[in-house]
């Protein structure tokens, strides 16, 4: 066959990408993929984005000394940041569809360094909950793990739960890097200086998106990592706001979506809500130093990472629902015994529980998106991005009751254990989510 004179349907040497049909690519891949470069530069954004997540628990008790403020005051303005991180979320990725992924992460990398030098000259309550809560909530909400399954989706079709799990553990890398250091400039130079080195680690990362990342595989003529064929670039899709609702509606007709945001939802109140905001605190209550408080929620990040890359590699050989109802179990019953591992001093059981803390952590994401992307195909990173939402309010919930509670009972003791309750009901709910049925083969004509 041929399409137009003298050029056969298929023929790779033509001089152009096509944009309407799936033909070879232009390039024969390199022997190592440009998937694997782009997830590089998706590792490291992350990871620079993660010192804004790294700072709120550590700016309650210098806030609380400084302009003596309620902690719950100073938990509502983190319960705004953790839920507007969570419901730009699902915007952002239909933005990325519109826009490219690199101009929505460069604008929010920029807006994120906006919000946290601006704090340096707060002086009222409403202006954190402006300057942190709304401005870094919106741009943290553009680099949510919603921009790793875009990322994903299109790049990969081998390895997507791997390079799901790798992507998810750079923000705990970033902890890794970022909370000593964080927890030594608020120690030692208050917390000011904290803030603006937020600030300059958010604009570091925008040459390297804008320089680096690219938005799909079409843009340097390959096909995606794993594909059978070429698939060309998609044109832009108009109207990110009203798809991402369409998207919304069209999934909470379906029951999957609700138990996913409910599991989801109680992963955030028992990880960045309560254990990310109020760990430290809690922990000086108890008499630790706050650099030592700190350092644990750093070993954390060193187990997640290898928690969430396995959960990965577990996620693309085994049931994603059953991964999550062994993951929220044992994050349950982990909490339930936090109370009585807290003290002056770090002891050999506390440390059992950061390493076994550490592996759950967000081990959850990668079962999660592949749920998603199982039912909900093409639709999968925006209704991530939903899950991801209800993932957020849990967490602002829980991060506003914390602060509440540890001032009306004077300790968090409430707190832990309704959480750990939290986790034991998400475990059963994990198991009640269905296995999409294969479509049937149509019969033989007779």
């Amino acid at each position: 066959m041929v399409d137009g004179p003298g050029r056969k349907l298929g023929d790779v040497t033509q001089t152009s990408v096509p944009h309407t049909t799936s033909e070879q690519p232009l390039r024969r891949p390199p022997r190592v993929h440009r998937a694997w470069f782009v997830a590089a530069v998706t590792f490291v954004t992350i990871i620079g984005a993660a010192a804004f997540a790294s700072l709120p628990g550590l700016l309650i008790e210098p806030l609380h000394a400084e302009f003596e403020w309620s902690r719950g005051t100073i938990g509502f303005a983190v319960s705004v940041n953790l839920a507007l991180y969570g419901l730009t979320a699902p915007f952002a990725a239909a933005l990325m569809d519109r826009y490219g992924i690199r101009r929505v992460v460069a604008v929010a990398l920029t807006v994120i360094a906006a919000g946290s030098v601006l704090t340096v000259w707060m002086t009222a309550p409403w202006q954190l909950i402006l300057y942190w809560g709304v401005l870094v909530g919106l741009g943290s909400g553009s680099m949510a793990l919603a921009f790793a399954a875009t990322v994903t989706n299109r790049w990969f079709v081998k390895r997507r739960g791997l390079v799901t799990g790798i992507l998810t553990a750079a923000g705990a890398s970033g902890q890794l890097v970022f909370l000593p250091l964080l927890s030594w400039l608020v120690e030692n130079h208050e917390w000011r200086p904290a803030a603006i080195t937020v600030a300059l680690c958010a604009l570091a990362v925008v040459p390297f998106v804008w320089l680096l990342l690219r938005d799909h595989p079409a843009d340097v003529g390959i096909a995606a990592y794993g594909a059978e064929g070429f698939t060309p670039k998609p044109d832009p899709v108009p109207g990110a706001a009203r798809r991402a609702l369409a998207v919304l509606f069209r999934a909470a007709r379906t029951g999957p979506f609700w138990l996913l945001a409910g599991t989801f939802a109680i992963c955030g109140a028992s990880t960045n809500g309560l254990v990310k905001t109020h760990f430290v605190p809690a922990a000086h209550d108890h008499g630790m130093p706050i650099t030592a408080a700190a350092s644990l929620l750093a070993v954390i990040g060193v187990f997640d990472v290898v928690g969430t890359i396995a959960s990965g590699w577990f996620t693309d050989r085994f049931e994603a629902r059953r991964l999550l109802a062994v993951y929220y179990a044992l994050r349950g019953v982990s909490l339930l015994f936090l109370p009585m591992l807290l003290g002056p001093t770090v002891q050999p059981p506390m440390i059992f529980f950061i390493v076994f803390y550490g592996l759950d952590w967000v081990a959850t994401v990668p079962p999660t998106i592949a749920l998603c992307r199982e039912h909900y195909g093409d639709d999968s990173a925006i209704v991530f991005g939903w899950v991801l939402a209800s993932h957020q309010v849990g967490a602002a919930v829980v991060a506003f009751a914390g602060g509440v509670v540890r001032d009306v009972f004077g300790e968090y003791d409430v707190i832990w254990y309704a959480s750990g309750a939290l986790c034991a009901a998400a475990a059963l709910m994990a198991l009640v989510i269905r296995r999409k049925p294969l479509p049937k083969a149509p019969r033989a004509a007779v």
